[in-house]
């Protein structure tokens, strides 16, 4: 069992696929055939890299959201 306490996901329509969050965050998020970033493992990256992948997204498409809480914590 995973302690990750934040859950991410990308919306596909906003995001431009620039790679950033892959960068940042390899384990969690890939560029799919679609050219698109996409969530291929919520458990890969620790919180605060998912979190800091989120937050450096430039066009804000990656949502991040306390699991427990269900508190959106990105974008605000």
């Amino acid at each position: 069992m995973s302690d990750s306490k934040i859950e991410v996901k990308v919306n596909k329509e906003t995001c431009i696929g620039c790679g950033t969050c892959v960068n940042l965050a390899s384990e969690t998020f890939q560029i799919g055939t679609d050219g698109k970033s996409s969530v291929v493992n919520q458990e890969g990256n620790t919180d605060e890299e998912k979190l800091t992948a989120a937050q450096s997204c430039p066009v804000e498409a990656i949502e991040a959201v306390d699991k427990e809480s269900g508190e959106k914590l990105w974008p605000k």
